[in-house]
């Protein structure tokens, strides 16, 4: 293994050369994605909607819970959704 400025060659050429496949494989999977969104369009779904379904199903119940809760208040106080006594 080189040494150079006491940086070994071939461990950071190793390093980029992983990088950058990982970011090759990453954009292969990126175009994918874009692809099911837009097979999933054609077939008349809603693609925003569909991006919150898969966010949603990324968090755990009680964050979930705790972050519609949140979003409820906010709303209420900007006068866009009934408050409690009103419902």
């Amino acid at each position: 293994m080189s040494d150079v400025n006491g940086v070994a060659q071939d461990q950071l050429r190793s390093f980029v050369e992983r990088i950058e496949r990982l970011e090759e494989e990453k954009k292969t999977i990126s175009d994918d994605i874009k692809d099911v969104y837009a097979e999933a369009k054609g077939n008349g779904f809603d693609t925003k909607v569909l991006r919150r379904v898969i966010s949603l199903r990324k968090q755990d119940a009680e964050e979930r819970q705790e972050m519609e809760a949140v979003l409820d208040l906010y709303l209420q106080a900007l006068g866009m959704a009934p408050s409690a006594s009103e419902e």
